[in-house]
């Protein structure tokens, strides 16, 4: 829903909100392109057809307009959708951009995947028909949330899926972008038990070549007020993918709430905005400042005090020093604000959130002492490191100190409104922390 400001101001005014499932790419000019769900189906003032925004900074968005003028035919044709959902744009090898966006209507698996392509982010893009295509009562899979990754050497495949029966890894042709086999409806890689409806969906697959390694992020839960993020990795493309404590995403024998590991959910500082339900990411990678890639994750949540509202957030992405995935506490605002002033201590007191991954609930920060494993004089600058840090003093059952493979990086506290230090880890049981150090606003 659009709040009525917004819906009379029309998209000129958005910003990133109103943004659902979000990708993120870079043109050769240094145009950063934003490609979510069609906020609003079937509206004469708000138009369908892959919502897209412009930014120069991936702090400040524009909107740009839609790639296309509404369901292409055969998309509309299969499924009766009047709108798109969760599109996929990748740099194809060789020949400009392709497009999977999914059509289909919500809580069926009447659904379909279709490709576009185009000569830039920017369009015009042309679409190719469908890639996958199911039908209620004749599929298990849901042929929707499409995502591209490349594997080791080179060749694309799409993930996909959503609740029903789960997440599936499909083998695509490298010219054409469409199935290599007609009809093939791919590999099982992620579900969940039908005791909580089998809520996964919107996964998305990293390839690290460093570590000859995949990520596979995916959101539990529902997207209306419980999405939260998890991960897993595995050495092939095609899984298994395990958790932190070795459980394989398509274990029905697994508890469901705890299988994957958590690294995101509905969180809120002192003084801050309650944000809610973060989920359906993709990762946008990149050189850094320094030359090495660098990566962010974007990703929708709703206003915790309004969650008919939404928008899209970009975050930055590390990888501990054990190699797991962690995300900034903070919303990305630029490497040039997120410089400390100077060097300052990482011990000391910090405003911390731990994501139990049994829980659901929106996570309010408390105010702990952390110290550094070999001496609390350890200064740090902003720049990324990887430390080992203890948290004491949050009872989680065990009564034992939280000992974390930790990041430790600048960020900007968007609450307190300054630069500051920020962390996330994972401790020694497979729970993620995050926090900003001397966040508390009274």
């Amino acid at each position: 829903m659009l709040d009525t400001e917004t819906a009379t101001a029309g998209p000129a005014t958005w910003g990133p909100r109103h943004a659902h499932d979000p990708t993120v790419v870079r043109d050769d000019d240094g145009t950063y392109y934003m490609f979510s769900t069609d906020a609003v189906a079937n509206s004469k003032d708000i138009p369908s057809g892959v919502h897209i925004r412009t930014s120069q900074d991936l702090v400040g968005w524009q909107y740009y307009g839609t790639a296309f003028d509404g369901v292409p035919s055969p998309a509309a044709d299969w499924t009766g959708a009047q709108g798109l959902w969760a599109p996929e744009v990748v740099r194809w090898p060789g020949s400009g951009w392709h497009m999977y966006y999914s059509a289909s209507t919500f809580g069926s698996r009447t659904s379909a995947i279709g490709l576009a392509v185009a000569p830039s982010p920017a369009g015009p893009w042309e679409d190719r028909g469908l890639v996958v295509a199911t039908r209620q009562g004749e599929h298990s899979q849901n042929a929707i949330d499409a995502a591209v990754v490349l594997d080791a050497d080179g060749a694309p495949w799409l993930t996909y899926g959503s609740f029903f029966s789960g997440i599936y890894m499909l083998p695509l042709d490298r010219n054409s972008g469409k199935p290599l086999e007609e009809g093939d409806l791919g590999t099982l890689i992620a579900r969940r038990h039908a005791s909580v409806d089998g809520a996964v969906e919107g996964a998305f697959i990293l390839y690290r070549p460093e570590e000859e390694q995949y990520v596979l992020f995916a959101s539990y839960d529902s997207l209306f007020d419980s999405y939260n993020m998890r991960v897993a990795v595995s050495d092939s493309v095609t899984g298994p993918y395990r958790d932190f404590r070795g459980v394989t995403l398509t274990d029905l024998d697994a508890s469901p709430m705890l299988a994957g590991t958590k690294i995101l959910g509905s969180y809120q500082f002192d003084g801050g905005t309650g944000w809610l339900a973060p989920g359906h990411n993709s990762v946008f990678t990149q050189d850094g400042p320094d030359g090495s890639p660098e990566h962010f994750v974007v990703h929708h949540v709703r206003f915790a005090d309004d969650p008919s509202q939404h928008m899209a957030q970009v975050r930055r992405l590390f990888f501990t020093g054990a190699g797991w995935p962690v995300v900034s506490p903070q919303p990305y605002a630029g490497h040039a604000v997120e410089v400390l002033p100077g060097p300052e201590p990482v011990a000391g007191s910090w405003q911390v959130l731990r994501f139990d991954p049994a829980s659901t609930e929106l996570v309010q920060a408390v105010t702990l002492d952390i110290s550094c494993q070999g001496g609390d004089d350890v200064l740090s600058s902003g720049a990324p490191a990887s430390l080992a840090l203890i948290i004491k003093g949050m009872a989680d059952g065990s009564g034992e100190a939280a000992e974390l493979d930790a990041m430790v990086f600048g960020s900007w506290d968007w609450a307190g409104g300054r630069a500051a230090l920020s962390f996330s880890g994972i401790d020694q049981r497979g729970v993620v922390w995050s926090g900003t150090k001397g966040a508390r606003h009274e």
